[in-house]
């Protein structure tokens, strides 16, 4: 088979910065490309027009089209005739895009069939966020799922959600988002001078940036021997208008903890598994996501994750067995499983074991390719 990815972002020195969605749609393809079919992604937003290989995975870039009031017609126009040829000339069997944005609101092939994957669209981004989304951006998505012709969800809540913010009544296909097991695998973690608790992500108040710093301060309230490690991009924070997210966390962290806490800024995608190797226990308190990779590749790993119970975190985790989950407000519930953690109150080896057992059955490049090859095929047949 010929899968054709659409994305606005790609892991690649060669593309432009490229975040967790990049990620699962790299891991999804060298995961098809092993299973020995062949994939071109097609990623939009370029600087330039050009094709190169990454590994077995061919990428095309293509560039905008620039016309002032109409770059977003002509730009999808221009994605519909490379589709249109490539389907005629026999390069690609199928197209699968995310719903982000609504890229193929407007791009409709003579024949080849398109599948739109919900990774989450800006629509449900801000549902979760409590936050107006831009009537353009809603129009486009909701365009792009009415004329898909079919529909992957990477989790329950986000396919529920997703009927729900647009009106629809979709019948989606779960498939979560997946990683590779060889590369995240358990490693011998250093002695440390003091416990490492790790934030890895987007410093963004809708990923609970703002309620960590309340939950670090009683923390270090009870267990003094500990840091907090920051790792991520900062960002512009909407409600405020500050340019720094970071900034609005600093005032919220006690004296003591203030001390304790370290921003490292963003870092390359490649040193990422040796930063989940050095952490203790690892953090994700965040009220928006879809079915995160990060808490995938902790948790393959090996390590502790305490992460928020929002919608889509019951189907990664299994609370008490695998990892533990807690609402982002509940500041005090939040730190007595990190708390718990620190003093072994748990048995953390069998949570360890749980955790990377779990990946592998469920969340494994090739299992989920497997998974997205049968669909496809279903797909090509009933168009």
């Amino acid at each position: 088979m010929k899968i054709s990815y659409l994305t606005p972002e790609y892991p690649h020195q060669s593309t432009k910065n490229s975040g967790g969605l990049g990620t699962s749609i790299k891991n999804l393809a060298y995961a098809t490309s092993e299973l020995g079919h062949e994939v071109l992604i097609l990623v939009y937003g370029q600087d330039k027009d050009e094709v190169f290989f990454d590994e077995k995975v061919k990428v095309q870039k293509v560039k905008n089209t620039k016309i002032k009031g109409f770059s977003w017609y002509f730009t999808r126009k221009k994605i519909e005739k490379i589709i249109n040829n490539l389907y005629e000339h026999k390069e690609i069997d199928i197209v699968e895009a995310p719903d982000w944005t609504g890229i193929t609101s407007f791009i409709q092939p003579e024949k080849c069939p398109v599948i739109i994957k919900l990774n989450g669209s800006d629509t449900y981004f801000c549902h979760l966020d409590r936050r107006k989304v831009k009537w353009k951006n809603k129009f486009h998505e909701r365009r792009a799922l009415k004329n898909a012709d079919a529909h992957i969800s990477v989790s329950k809540f986000t396919a529920e959600q997703t009927n729900k913010v647009f009106d629809l009544n979709i019948n989606f296909k779960i498939i979560p988002n997946s990683i590779d097991t060889n590369v995240f695998r358990p490693q011998e973690q250093p002695l440390n001078k003091s416990k490492k608790i790790l934030y890895l992500g987007t410093l963004i108040r809708k990923k609970g940036l703002l309620e960590l710093p309340h939950i670090f301060n009683r923390v270090v309230d009870e267990y003094e021997n500990v840091q907090l490690d920051l790792v991520g991009a900062d960002s512009f924070d909407i409600k405020m208008q500050s340019n720094s997210t970071y900034e609005l966390m600093k005032p919220i962290f006690s004296s003591t903890a203030t001390s304790r806490q370290y921003y490292h800024g963003k870092v390359p995608y490649t040193e990422v598994k040796e930063i989940i190797k050095n952490a203790d226990i690892i953090v994700y308190p965040t009220f928006a996501e879809a079915l995160p990779v990060t808490w995938l590749e902790a948790m393959a790993m090996g390590k502790i994750i305490v992460a928020s119970n929002v919608g889509w975190a019951e189907e990664v985790v299994d609370h008490g067995v695998d990892g533990f989950i807690e609402h982002p407000t509940n500041h005090q519930e939040y730190a007595s499983y990190i708390l718990g953690v620190l003093n072994e109150k748990f048995d953390l080896n069998q949570i360890r074991k749980n955790a990377r057992t779990k990946i592998e059955k469920k969340f494994s490049n090739r299992i989920v390719a497997q998974q997205n090859i049968d669909f496809y095929k279903e797909v090509i047949k009933n168009k």
